[in-house]
This record gives structure tokens, C-alpha cells and sequence, in this order.
């Protein structure tokens, strides 16, 4: 059996693409998929012709309104992108279901607009990121072939590792953390209006792959952080330090 993620497609714009992404989910295991924001009716007439014995696939389909609704259950969100230069470098669909097989917690596979991919905010929300390599004259793929293909690599991939392993935080848990340090951050003015958030501070917390436990506790740190900013007496000997 593949192990089973969830699909995730960013304002898929044909409902084409999505009847033929349902029939490759079913032709390999795969059921778990939520649609962001699509821009016409899921009961597109379209849409159920290309779904060929995979109608039930189509309507079992989750709408959400935003990546960060659809993937907040999540402890490991992957995006997929076409672009070659991307550093650290992407990885394979083979090497993406091999670190699937060892993880525990839900998974949670991210697809793009298929005119512009994701943007710069939505992999700001990823864990990590894939690319199906393809050749360099024709990069693009369409986007009921790229689900077909992850779902194929996943079928064939390993078991899935025990899941005695610690419990990994959701996206919706490394949100919260990113709240709080916000709140401390502009606290302390570090972080002004007009300039940007503590995004790429938290940037390597998603890679990092955090526990639940461990985002308590930096959370805890944080919190405790916080209140220490309205006695300024706590900070006296910090500062005097830095001084000398």
C-alpha cells in the first residue's frame, strides 16, 4: 500500500487538470486532497469527464480559502517547484517518497497555479521543496502529470518508518510559535511597521522539523522572554556586559 499524504492544489485553474489529477490519485492508492481557492464550481461538468472511475476521488475533494488552512494539520509541508536554481536544491519525487516512508504525522504535498507555480509566500510555508526533473527545453509539466508522477513514486517508495518516534508539530503548532515571536520582536521594535515579519526567522524552524514538545518549549522561552521586556531591571547587567 503507498503511504498516504495529502495533495495539496493552490488555485488550480482548469477543472480539467483536476478530473484527470483525481483518476491518477486513485490509479495509486492516493485519496487525501485539498483544493485552495479554485476559481470556478468543484461540480464542473469538465472536471468529472477526465475523472474516469475516479468520480468518487473528485467529490471526496476539501476545499480550503488559504495554503495555510489547508496544510494546518500538517508536520511536513512539501512544495513543488519547476525552477532549477533554487537553493537548498530541491529533491526528487524518488527521494521525496524515501523521506516520506521515515516520517511520521500527516504530509502534506503543495502544487501551484500551473501558470505561475507557487509564489514566494506560499513556499514561505513550506518545509522543503521538490522538483521532477525534466528537460531543459520544455521544464513545465502539466499538473494532472505532475500529481500522476508523485503518486506513482510513492507507490512504489518503502513502508513507512514506526511511528514511535516523537510527535512532529503541525504547521498550525509552528504558526502559533511564529505569533508569539512576532508579538516579542515588535515588542522590542526589532520588527516596525513596513518591514517585513519574522518570516525568515522562522524559515528554519520548518526545516528543521520541530516536535510538538520542542515547539512548547521554545514558545514557553518566548512567553517567559516577553514578560522580562516590561522590567527593564532584568536587562541591566546584559546591557552593562555589552557595553564594556
Amino acid at each position: 500500500m503507498p503511504t498516504p499524504i495529502r495533495f495539496v492544489l493552490v488555485h488550480p485553474r482548469t477543472p480539467e487538470n483536476l478530473g484527470a489529477a483525481a483518476r491518477a490519485l486513485k490509479n495509486f492508492g492516493q485519496k487525501d486532497w485539498t483544493w485552495v481557492r479554485p476559481p470556478w464550481n468543484p461540480d464542473d461538468p469538465r472536471a468529472r469527464t477526465l475523472a474516469v472511475g475516479a468520480e468518487d476521488v473528485l467529490a471526496s475533494a476539501r476545499l480550503a480559502p488559504t495554503l495555510e488552512q489547508a496544510v494546518a494539520d500538517c508536520s511536513w509541508v512539501v512544495g513543488t517547484s519547476g525552477r532549477a536554481r533554487l537553493r537548498p536544491a530541491p529533491m526528487d519525487p524518488e527521494t521525496f517518497a524515501a523521506e516520506v516512508a521515515r516520517r511520521p504525522g500527516r504530509i502534506a504535498l503543495v502544487f501551484g497555479d500551473e501558470r505561475t507555480g507557487l509564489g514566494r509566500d506560499e513556499l514561505s510555508r513550506c518545509h522543503a521543496l521538490t522538483r521532477i526533473p525534466s528537460d531543459a527545453r520544455q521544464p513545465s509539466l502539466n499538473l494532472a502529470q505532475a500529481v500522476c508522477i508523485y503518486a506513482y513514486a510513492l507507490a512504489r517508495g518503502p513502508e513507512r518508518a514506526s511511528l514511535r518516534a516523537p510527535r512532529p508539530g503541525t504547521e498550525s503548532d509552528l504558526r502559533g510559535l511564529e505569533v508569539v515571536l512576532e508579538d516579542l520582536l515588535r515588542a522590542v521594535r526589532f520588527v516596525r511597521p513596513g518591514r517585513a515579519g519574522v518570516a525568515p526567522l522562522v524559515a528554519p524552524w520548518r526545516r528543521s522539523g520541530l516536535t510538538r514538545v520542542e515547539i512548547r518549549v521554545w514558545e514557553s522561552a518566548i512567553r517567559t522572554l516577553a514578560r522580562s521586556v516590561s522590567k527593564p531591571s532584568s536587562f541591566q547587567g546584559l546591557d552593562s556586559h555589552q557595553k564594556r
